[in-house]
């Protein structure tokens, strides 16, 4: 029997449907409780971020920061690259990405229905596990095999002997091709490994048949990987150093579709 105020389906056990605020997706959220949501994911990554800083010798001094100009502060200060910081890193990555996601889950839980926690908590897994380690492991460990062996494939490729400049590009390019492809193609296994194992925390830790399909948003979290392989495309300039300062900026998706996840009714 359809029920006239849900829409949905009454299970023939009475059981209730678990809704946030009467809704079933995050659509329930009000814009103000999302940007909170959103701030909580930034906030969760500010302790990260200070311990980086601190060990590349900044200050977390707040008037000596706002007196430093904007350009050398830590998180966009990109030379010397030594005394930069870098988000490139697999522990970096998981380290932001584990503080967005706990910062989220916070915001979440204080603005949202009580009865969304248990997604919010399936979902703490689920971003960190699928839709981060496992990625960043797949594109981490086939960068390493590809250092020993990536050469062989590079010194195959076609190459002009004119000395001009179109040529010099070119070769420059098909260099560096093969490399930029790799990752490329590491990171779309990862982001599908990642999604099974989102599937499979839920199957078996939760007991909840529920297929999470790739969405846009679960590339979000890679454009570091996609920020690596540009920077492999421009070693001699200061583009790929500067790209990389997305990434604290894109690890907020994990923590953001923590916050705003809800329970979903299911027809029975």
């Amino acid at each position: 029997m359809i029920n006239p105020v849900t829409g949905y389906k009454n299970s023939n056990n009475n059981q209730s449907l678990a809704f946030g605020h009467g809704g079933s997706s995050d659509c329930t959220l009000s814009r103000k409780k999302k940007a909170v949501i959103l701030a909580s994911s930034a906030l969760g990554m500010a302790p990260v971020l200070a311990v980086m800083a601190k060990r590349k010798g900044f200050s977390l001094n707040p008037l000596k920061i706002f007196k430093t100009p904007v350009k050398d502060w830590a998180l966009f200060k990109c030379t010397p690259k030594e005394k930069s910081l870098e988000f490139e890193s697999p522990l970096s990555i998981l380290a932001l990405a584990s503080g967005s996601v706990v910062g989220g889950f916070v915001g979440g839980a204080l603005v949202d229905d009580k009865s969304n926690l248990s997604a919010k908590k399936r979902e703490v897994l689920s971003q960190i596990l699928g839709n981060v380690s496992v990625p960043v492991a797949c594109v981490g460990l086939g960068a390493s095999i590809y250092k020993k062996y990536g050469h062989i494939i590079e010194n195959i490729m076609p190459q002009f002997k004119k000395d001009n400049k179109v040529c010099h590009v070119f070769n420059n390019v098909m260099k560096k091709l093969p490399n930029a492809v790799t990752t490329l193609g590491l990171l779309g296994v990862g982001i599908y490994l990642g999604n099974r194992v989102s599937n499979l925390i839920n199957e078996k830790l939760y007991h909840k048949k529920v297929e999470r399909n790739i969405k846009a948003t679960d590339f979000a979290p890679h454009v570091d990987d996609v920020c690596l392989a540009v920077s492999m495309m421009n070693q001699e300039t200061k583009f790929g150093t500067k790209l990389g300062k997305i990434i604290p900026l894109a690890l907020l998706v994990p923590g953001y579709q923590t916050g705003i996840a809800q329970e979903k009714p299911e027809n029975v």
